[in-house]
């Protein structure tokens, strides 16, 4: 027996139940008007019809109570409406802190995931139950879009950019994620599963998938040898460039005054665009890693730079490879 498609994909994280209710909310207003307005005009079509050929209308000069309540009652549906479907993207576009971070790259016509061990999955993203759960998206070649219907959230994939979103998931099983956007000849064919497991099977999964092998910190930390970053990156801020210890995440002063936060966007326009955003007291001497490095490698050199968090910031600034000087 053939299974019939539910009218709605199953409620299967936090913004699920708020994402319908709102869109239940909209239709019910919608088909209510539509109902009424065809009643109301089937009624005076017999009513007022022309009953005799010599008949005229006569002229009608309006009601000013009709015409304030067909602007107020419309004007304060709509705003609850904007207003209902504001609180849900603010929650949307603002991660909580404690989140479980995990990259994903869209590429034609596949997506990589790479969890927070270094372990990495292709058409799969195995996250857990009740956890908050952010996604740092990249593409490496045309825009694409992450779209999961039973979470209820989708986000645009842009080459050159981080885009981030984040969702809950609320109940264990397979729900199938695509791409919303359309990308080339096998667009249709680039989705996968998101396998919500229960925490305890999500440890141990992440535990016996051998993912320490593909550590993100350790691939950065070769990353940032081979490419001679240490040679101006030095620890102790005495290099040519600022040192990183304890930069991610912290306010970078500017060389025009301004500040910047070091985040993921920050080090990864620094390491393709070094002169985009120059540190305070630095010069413009580093190159351009613009087509050298793929997104997994820039990912892995991020994940490096986090883990020097814990290391104090040296006196002499402070800053990331791409937007200072010397090499990367």
């Amino acid at each position: 027996m053939q299974s019939q498609l539910p009218l709605y994909p199953p409620e299967a994280s936090n913004f699920a139940p708020h994402v319908d209710g709102l869109m239940v909310y909209i239709t019910s207003i919608c088909v209510f008007f539509a109902f009424a307005i065809t009643c109301v005009i089937i009624y005076f079509f017999f009513k007022y019809h022309r009953k005799a050929p010599s008949a005229v209308g006569f002229p009608i000069h309006g009601d000013a109570r009709l015409e304030a309540a067909w602007i107020i009652v419309p004007s304060i549906l709509a705003l609850t409406m904007f207003s209902w479907g504001a609180a849900v993207y603010v929650d949307y576009r603002h991660s909580p802190p404690d989140v479980l971070d995990i990259y994903v790259i869209g590429k034609q016509w596949m997506w990589k995931a790479q969890q927070p061990n270094g372990l990495k999955e292709i058409n799969e993203l195995h996250v857990p139950v009740g956890r908050n759960v952010r996604l740092t998206l990249a593409s490496e070649d045309v825009i694409h879009d992450f779209f999961v219907p039973a979470f209820r959230v989708k986000m645009d994939v842009v080459p050159g950019h981080y885009n981030t979103m984040w969702f809950r998931p609320t109940k264990p099983g397979r729900y199938h994620f695509f791409c919303s956007q359309y990308c080339g000849t096998n667009h249709a064919l680039m989705g996968g599963w998101v396998i919500v497991m229960e925490p305890t099977d999500y440890a141990e999964w992440l535990s016996g998938s051998g993912g320490a092998e593909a550590n993100p910190v350790a691939a950065g930390e070769k990353l940032f040898a081979d490419k001679a970053c240490a040679t101006c990156h030095l620890a102790n801020g005495t290099g040519r460039a600022p040192s990183l210890s304890g930069v991610y995440g912290a306010k970078v002063l500017l060389a025009d005054g301004t500040t910047v936060t070091a985040d993921d966007a920050y080090i990864r326009e620094s390491i393709l665009q070094p002169n985009a955003k120059i540190v305070a007291g630095s010069q413009p001497l580093m190159p351009t890693f613009q087509g050298q490095l793929t997104e997994e490698q820039i990912l892995a050199l991020t994940a490096y730079i986090k883990s020097l968090q814990s290391q104090p910031v040296p006196a002499k600034g402070s800053g990331v490879a791409a937007s200072s000087t010397g090499k990367k």
